[in-house]
């Protein structure tokens, strides 16, 4: 009984391996290294002009997401830029509900407020870029939700206001969808080829491939002036083409057309600022 314990003692008293040192060592060290980084960025400027690119969302945030079953995990899980990014979203989904109160009622402020409120989707949209950039934290979805939300804000919804204005034919109805399918299908290139776009020295991608979706805001600011001018539904510039016929076409509903060809082309390469 004695030798058994003797032996057990002599096990006990072996010093862990090297390696398991290292390894924990390295862990702590990484640990500390985030914590600096984290207090040190919360000192930067939310209006700070630098994009460096944010570190990768770490292990802890893929583990949350796919394997976290508590009540409202997903809420739980949220960046606090996923939050501002779903404010984006809201205030583009706001600007068609304003719209569709708009085509109810014809009253003129419907229609402002859903100009309104696609701005402030710029707004948000700009912001949460800095707040994560300010917290130096990367979310896991943060890019699918900036994308699903600019959809919402500078795709659908001003294609929402166009179509309440007045551009309600079949084909101005078709400009409108080919429009905001090319805003779609711009935003999933992006996030598919972002990797491949070439990089200055601090890993921001040098210029954008076809127009960014919310180049579509020139759209928005001529819509705008067409409502406090009042024209719009009859008073449309350039008129109504073959009035009374099934592809009766309002002209300036094109624009809308030329917008998502911008959008898609690879050939047109706009340099960041």
């Amino acid at each position: 009984m004695s030798q058994r314990l003797s032996r057990r003692a002599k096990k006990s008293s072996i010093p862990p391996p090297e390696s398991a040192m290292s390894d924990a060592s390295d862990s702590e060290g990484a640990s500390i290294e985030n914590i600096k980084t984290r207090r040190s960025s919360s000192m930067s400027s939310i209006f700070s002009l630098t994009d460096e690119p944010l570190p990768p969302p770490n292990e802890t945030d893929i583990i949350a997401f796919t394997s976290d079953n508590r009540h409202l995990s997903f809420i739980r899980n949220l960046h606090m830029a996923d939050f501002i990014t779903m404010l984006n979203g809201f205030s583009g989904f706001y600007s068609i509900i304003s719209c569709l109160r708009f085509t109810l009622t014809r009253q003129s402020h419907y229609v402002q407020r859903a100009i309104f409120f696609i701005f402030l989707g710029l707004f948000f949209d700009f912001f949460d870029g800095k707040v994560a950039r300010l917290r130096n934290k990367a979310s896991l979805i943060g890019q699918e939700l900036d994308s699903l939300a600019d959809l919402i804000s500078f795709g659908v919804a001003p294609a929402s206001i166009a179509f309440a204005i007045g551009l309600q034919t079949t084909l101005d109805a078709l400009c409108l969808t080919f429009c905001v399918l090319c805003g779609l299908g711009r935003l999933a290139r992006f996030n598919v080829t972002v990797s491949n776009i070439p990089k200055d020295f601090t890993g921001k991608s040098k210029y954008f491939e076809g127009l960014p979706i919310p180049s579509s805001l020139w759209l928005v600011f001529l819509m705008s002036f067409l409502v406090y001018k009042q024209w719009t539904a009859a008073d449309l510039p350039l008129g109504l083409l073959w009035e009374g016929k099934f592809y009766e076409w309002h002209p300036f509903s094109g624009l809308f057309f030329v917008q998502g060809c911008l959008m898609i082309s690879k050939s047109l390469r706009i340099p960041k600022p």
